[in-house]
């Protein structure tokens, strides 16, 4: 059977308030031409289909449109977990109709392994779709300590739980697969990720999703990566760039081949719709930028714009800057006392919980906070991100 493995779409995403909808519906058109043209028998979707949890009724409109579009009146199977930023009861919702399609609508983690027959090849898959594990759609307190060892182990030990409970289900005769929406440890992760592990606590280690599948098939990172482990784990990556950290990264959705016993050898297939995000450094002031301008370079990105500055820059010459391209995201004038503070800054990269220490170090004359009120505000923040939270600095 062929497989299509895509994730984290983000429906509904806007860069600084720019819409992404038109990118995020040229995608759809896209990969909708792609599995026709690679004759896919079963899409993977592996979470984060929306950026929020109570997102805009247009993203709701294209994501129910790009599954009939895939479904294809039930010609093509295709199965959709709920991750970090999905609302898990909204993702499932529609499961009842979907179903009819061939369409697996899996919202909260379900202890039943899903069997997908293949009418073309005669072939069935088994598929554990475990959807974005946390501690409280796991309905279970992973541990009564703070120490991020300690969390990581029991959260990572419940998740292989899960995971081998199922793949008991797992036979030679079939196409065996995980899909799921966490962070594997070893992963690469870039800024447009919000995290779904806090200090890095709620990670899960790769032998805990060695329990005998051919492939395993990641959504949350935004990079397209393949994880070191003695099985195939792979993080398909997000169809577009939507953070100035993935500047530069090549966007695809993988594809492979499978029989039972077979060994998994993903490819990637590139993306060519999304505006590039690009990072522009006018060191040479704005003259260069209106030079680039005229130039049509980078003419159909968003860019992040650096400018060097001896003057304050005006109102006016922002304004002109946007008017000549409205790609333009941030605006940046530099100046030169600006440049020997950032090159004698230290370059710092802290966890959320040692944010929070330091803030509260600095609130209380110096105090240290106690293990409890650490884990109360992880806690709190977890609550928060589940329920479609703003942006925490550090993501």
């Amino acid at each position: 059977m062929r497989i299509l493995h895509t994730g984290d779409w983000h429906f509904g995403r806007t860069l600084e308030g720019r819409s992404r909808l038109e990118e995020q519906s040229a995608f759809v058109d896209e990969l909708v031409g792609i599995v026709q043209d690679q004759e896919i028998d079963l899409v993977l979707i592996a979470g984060d289909v929306y950026d929020s949890v109570n997102p805009p009724a247009a993203a709701e409109q294209l994501f129910y449109d790009s599954m009939a579009r895939l479904a294809d009146g039930g010609k093509r199977h295709v199965a959709i977990i709920a991750g970090n930023h999905d609302h898990p009861d909204r993702v499932a919702a529609a499961a009842p109709l979907a179903g009819k399609q061939n369409i697996t609508l899996i919202g909260l983690p379900v202890p039943e392994i899903q069997s997908i027959g293949i009418a073309r090849t005669g072939e069935l898959a088994r598929l554990i779709a475990l959807p974005y594990p946390s501690e409280s759609r796991l309905k279970e307190l992973l541990s009564d300590v703070a120490e991020e060892e300690a969390l990581r182990s029991k959260y990572s030990e419940r998740v292989g739980a899960l995971i081998r409970k199922q793949a008991a289900r797992f036979e030679a005769g079939t196409v065996n697969l995980i899909m799921s929406h966490l962070y594997v440890l070893g992963g690469l992760e870039t800024e447009s990720e919000r995290p779904i592990q806090v200090g890095g606590a709620y990670t899960v280690d790769t032998t805990a999703l060695t329990a005998g599948a051919q492939y395993v098939a990641l959504g949350h990172l935004h990079r397209p990566q393949n994880v070191k482990a003695a099985s195939p784990i792979r993080y398909c990556g997000s169809p577009i760039a939507y953070s100035f950290s993935e500047a530069g990264q090549a966007k695809s959705v993988t594809v492979l081949d499978l029989q039972p016993g077979q060994a998994a050898e993903p490819k990637e297939i590139f993306l060519a719709s999304g505006r590039p995000l690009v990072s522009w450094k006018a060191r040479e002031g704005i003259g260069q930028v209106h030079q680039w301008l005229d130039e049509k370079r980078d003419a159909s990105a968003w860019i992040d714009l650096e400018i060097n500055m001896t003057e304050a820059m005006s109102i006016e010459q922002i304004q002109s800057l946007r008017k000549a391209y409205d790609g333009f995201i941030h605006i940046r004038p530099i100046y030169p006392e600006m440049e020997a503070v950032r090159a004698a800054a230290p370059k710092v990269d802290l966890s959320m919980e040692e944010h929070f220490t330091r803030f509260y170090s600095r609130q209380t004359g110096g105090a240290q906070p106690e293990p409890e009120l650490i884990r109360l505000f992880l806690e709190l923040l977890e609550e928060k991100e589940q329920l479609g939270g703003p942006e925490y600095a550090s993501n």
